[in-house]
């Protein structure tokens, strides 16, 4: 009777020991979909040198995408044509459905410094920033690897349509170096 007792737990020591090791080390459920349970986001925060855009809503993270930025991503935008993406606080001003890439969402640049420096040294301060989906050419297959834009930051096709969702007119866009 003992002996068996014994067994009895011993067997439920490791029974026990194998739960607590899988629960440690074995899969993990996937995070929840934030972004499926949220009906749009109040910010976006773009971190150029971290790659990485990060949508919100009263401050908890929704979704995170990996971007790519303009050819000549580091420095504020100064002129067109320079390939560097914008710096500082936009909103999304227009949403345009027909656009050259998968979708677009229209950022407030030029800002009135933007064009006083520009005007100061001669030159156009560039316009046209959008948060957009990679080209239509593309098809949705292919991402563009790198930093390939004018200006603009881009996302996957699949990744817009859920941003394209969530984003209404005047969601503020914070654009950090």
């Amino acid at each position: 009777m003992l002996k068996r007792l014994f067994k009895l737990v011993a067997l439920c020591l490791i029974a026990a020991l194998g739960w607590g090791i899988w629960q440690s080390y074995g899969p993990q459920p996937a995070p929840p979909d934030l972004a499926a349970a949220a009906d749009r986001v109040d910010r976006i925060l773009i971190e150029k040198s971290a790659r990485r855009l990060t949508a919100s809503r009263q401050g908890e993270t929704v979704l995170e995408y990996n971007i790519a930025l303009g050819f000549e991503p580091r420095g504020d935008k100064f002129q067109e044509g320079d390939g560097k993406t914008p710096e500082g606080l936009f909103k999304v001003n227009r949403r345009n459905e027909q656009s050259s890439y998968h979708l677009s969402l229209g950022l407030d640049y030029p800002h009135a410094e933007h064009k006083t420096l520009a005007a100061a040294a001669g030159v156009s301060p560039g316009g046209d920033i959008f948060i957009h989906g990679q080209p239509n050419t593309l098809g949705g297959v292919l991402i563009l690897p790198g930093d390939w834009t004018a200006g603009c930051i881009a996302i996957s096709d699949a990744e817009m349509d859920v941003l394209w969702e969530l984003v209404e007119l005047g969601t503020v866009v914070e654009i950090r170096p």
